[in-house]
Order: structure tokens, then C-alpha cells, then sequence
């Protein structure tokens, strides 16, 4: 008989990658801030915002203002980011600064709670608090993995907490979608229309911080180190930009997985702002509410099973071609949004983004890690954890731009096809093959002067 191979002799918690407490803790910040995203960024405050925050304003000019909230909540991040990152790389202060952030995106989520009609201004103003709490605080959260996984554990720890993040954005979701839609069962129906939209905003304030205490209690704070031949003999900003210098001339030896990497940039920025942008663009065109939410529901689900989909695809026509076939998909998805008109389209719609979503990301990084050295395996993926992260920097910027220019929100989202288009004209150029050799090769030359300098040749 056959010996069963031995990830299935593991325990089940070891498969999912939470066999250890630490390890469930940190999942359980993926499941608080997944949920943030599903309820406030992409499902129900876009609507609230549409159909309350900006009463009486222009559907044009409203549209416009929360593409430019969206960007400027995540450029601020953007620019200070790699500062204080090379602070937290000499200072105890990963999960210091990982709690003021998550405090400033509490405070921003529980302070939708007072947006009422016409309060555009104090709605986009904590919105943009709630981007720079959730992207802040994630550089820190992304940090803290290599510091509780062994190597051979990252990718189910990695992978189980994307998993528990979806499955928490499904519930909260799907309770604030009952407490909207059925106010009645809550005791709500003589309450103020805007009362359960709003106390949904609280209960993600208070998920958010709640199941943040985990992570916070059980999660050690890393101890600093330099990289053995690195001289600190400079302040924070100037160490940043020596490290970022060196890394991406580093990166740069590697032309395939460079290419990948400026590919993943801008498709992911495409992916990200279909995400962030779906809802209220949806809101814009008379889609009713629970529309909207619901389908947002099915995606948290559906998603699931397609991404291990995607997986089995990539092992039947390789990686390259799977996550080319998704950005398509992707193409079809931003037409189609042009020129929907109904609620029912938008399920339609809806359903073929859980279709491509998990999987897209997945193949992307997983063909990058295949392209890259293994023993610079952390080095490199710090420059592609900044373009995950910020993904969905500029399209909304661009979204804001077409739909002030035109006047309507469908070319402002007809012009987030730019950035499937130039990706996948980038991606098109990548060799798979000659970029896993080039990195096989580095790896195993490597490995021969590792065992050289111990004596082991």
C-alpha cells in the first residue's frame, strides 16, 4: 500500500495552518479586517454614501469625490510606509504601531455612526481615516508572519488566514444585510431609516477592535535585526531608501520576475479597483441596496471553491496561461459593468468577479515565487507585498478623473480597462520557463557555496 504523503498525516489544524495559538491569533486580524473591507469599502457604506452622505449632490461629482477619499487614503500610507517600516526594523515597535493604526481606522468606522444626510464631507473624512487604520496597520500584520511561521509552515499559515478572512467578511456581511433589509426582527422598524446602515458601521468598529486583542496578546513583538553586512550609521528615512535602493537593484537581475512584478502592479490595481469601486458605481446606476449587499455576500463564498479551481487549472495549462485567462475574464467583467443596467446583470456580474478574484491573486503570487530566488524569498517579497497592499492605488484616482471629465460614472469605469490591458501586454512578455530557470539555477549556486563555506562539498 501506497505510505500517504505527509502533509495528509497532519492534523487538520496543521493543514489550515492554525495548529498554534499565535497562529490563530494573527488569522483572527485577517478576519477582522476582511470583514471591514466586505461591510465598509466595498458593500454597504459605498451605497450609504451614494444615497445619504451625499444627498443632493451630483451623482457625477459624488462618484468623483469618493474615487479621490479612496486614493487619498491610500497614497498617504503609501508615502510613509517604507519610513516607518525601517523604523520597526530597529525598534520594538511592529505591534505599537500596528495598534495606533488599527485605533485610527476604529475611530473611523465608529464615526460613520454620526454621518446623516448630506454629511458628504464627514463621511469621505473617516473614510479616509478607515484606509490609512486597515493599510497602516497591515504593513505591521504582513511583517509579524515570517516572525511566527517556520518556512515550511508560511504558506498554510498564510493561506488559512485568508480563508478564516473570508469567512468572517461573510458573516458580519450577511448580519448587517439581515439587520438593513429586516429591521423589523431587530426591533428597528419604527427607528430612523438610517439607524440599522449605521449601527452596521458600529459593529464593524467594534469587530475590528475586538478581534484585534488576539493578535495583541498573544503575537510577541519581533526582535530587531540588520542584515549581516548592513551598516546602520544613518537615520530612518535614509536606511529606508538604502534598503529599498538595494533590494530593487537586486530584483532588477531577475528580468522576468521584474516584469511580473510591474505587470502585478497595474492588473492588480485593475483587480482592486473593480473591488473597491463595484458598489458605489453600482449605486450610481439605481441598483437597489440589497442588490448590492447580497451580492457582495455570494462573492465571500463563491470565491472560495474558484480560487482552488484556479489551481487545478494552472497544473492542466500551466500558471502563465490560468492567470491570463482571469485578467480576460476581468476585460469581459469592466465591458459588461459599461453597459449594465439591471439588478439581475448585476448578479450576473458579480458572480464572474468571485469566478476570477481569489484565483488572479493567488497564480500571481504564486508564479512570482516560482520566478524568485528561495533564499531571497523575503527580500523579494517585500516588494511584492507593497504592490499587493496598494493595489488599487491609482484606479479610483483615474475613475474620479473620466467621471469628472464625462460626467458619467460609465466611462469612469470603462477606463479602468487601461490597467488590464497594459498588464496583460506586460505579463505577455514574461517566459515562465526561462524565469524558473534563471531562479533554479541561482538557488541551487547558492545552495553549492552555502555547503562549500560549512564543508559539506
Amino acid at each position: 500500500m501506497a505510505t500517504a504523503p505527509p502533509e495528509a498525516r497532519m492534523p487538520l489544524l496543521e493543514r489550515l495552518g492554525l495548529h498554534r495559538r499565535e497562529l490563530r491569533a494573527w488569522a483572527m486580524y485577517e478576519w477582522a479586517i476582511t470583514a471591514m473591507y466586505a461591510v465598509i469599502v466595498t458593500a454597504i457604506f459605498p451605497v450609504y454614501y451614494e444615497t445619504v452622505a451625499a444627498e443632493g449632490v451630483p451623482t457625477a461629482t459624488a462618484q468623483a469625490r469618493f474615487g479621490t477619499a479612496t486614493t487619498i487614503g491610500i497614497v498617504s500610507v503609501a508615502v510613509v510606509a517604507p519610513i516607518i517600516g525601517a523604523v520597526t526594523d530597529q525598534r520594538r515597535l511592529k505591534k505599537p504601531l500596528l495598534s495606533a493604526f488599527m485605533l485610527v481606522g476604529v475611530t473611523g468606522a465608529a464615526g460613520l455612526y454620526f454621518v446623516q444626510q448630506g454629511d458628504w464631507l464627514l463621511a469621505l473624512t473617516m473614510f479616509v481615516l478607515i484606509n490609512v487604520g486597515v493599510n497602516g496597520s497591515t504593513v505591521f500584520y504582513d511583517a509579524l508572519l515570517p516572525h511566527i511561521a517556520a518556512p515550511h509552515e508560511v504558506d498554510r499559515v498564510s493561506t488559512g488566514a485568508f480563508a478564516v478572512g473570508y469567512l468572517g467578511a461573510g458573516l458580519l456581511l450577511a448580519a448587517s444585510l439581515a439587520v438593513i433589509e429586516l429591521p423589523h426582527l431587530f426591533g428597528l422598524a419604527e427607528a430612523d431609516d438610517t439607524l440599522p446602515a449605521r449601527l452596521s458601521f458600529l459593529a464593524v468598529a467594534a469587530w475590528w477592535l475586538v478581534f484585534s486583542l488576539p493578535l495583541l496578546r498573544r503575537v510577541g513583538e519581533p526582535v530587531p535585526r540588520a542584515d549581516p553586512d548592513e551598516v546602520i550609521d544613518v537615520g530612518p528615512l535614509l536606511l529606508s531608501l538604502r534598503r529599498l535602493r538595494r533590494t530593487f537593484a537586486s530584483l532588477r537581475q531577475y528580468r522576468h520576475a521584474f516584469v511580473l512584478l510591474i505587470a502585478f502592479f497595474i492588473y492588480g490595481d485593475g483587480i482592486g479597483s473593480v473591488i473597491r469601486l463595484s458598489v458605489v458605481y453600482g449605486s450610481g446606476l439605481g441598483i437597489g441596496q440589497g442588490t448590492l449587499i447580497g451580492a457582495i455576500v455570494m462573492v465571500q463564498f463563491v470565491g472560495i471553491p474558484f480560487a482552488f479551481a484556479f489551481g487545478w487549472l494552472a497544473g492542466r495549462i500551466g500558471t502563465k496561461r490560468a492567470l491570463l485567462g482571469g485578467l480576460c475574464v476581468y476585460i469581459g467583467v469592466v465591458v459588461f459593468a459599461f453597459w449594465m443596467t439591471s439588478a439581475v446583470q448585476f448578479w450576473i456580474l458579480a458572480f464572474f468577479v468571485a469566478m476570477v478574484q481569489g484565483g488572479t491573486q493567488a497564480l500571481s503570487r504564486s508564479l512570482y515565487a516560482s520566478m524568485i530566488p528561495a533564499h531571497k524569498s523575503g527580500e523579494f517579497f517585500g516588494f511584492f507585498g507593497v504592490m499587493d497592499k496598494f493595489a488599487g492605488m491609482m484606479g479610483p484616482g483615474v475613475f474620479a478623473f473620466f467621471v469628472g471629465l464625462t460626467g458619467s460614472g460609465r466611462y469612469g469605469i470603462l477606463s479602468i480597462l487601461l490597467f488590464f490591458v497594459v498588464g496583460i501586454a506586460l505579463l505577455l512578455t514574461v517566459d515562465e520557463r526561462e524565469g524558473r530557470r534563471v531562479a533554479a539555477e541561482e538557488t541551487a549556486e547558492a545552495t553549492r557555496r552555502a555547503d562549500v563555506g560549512t564543508g559539506q562539498a
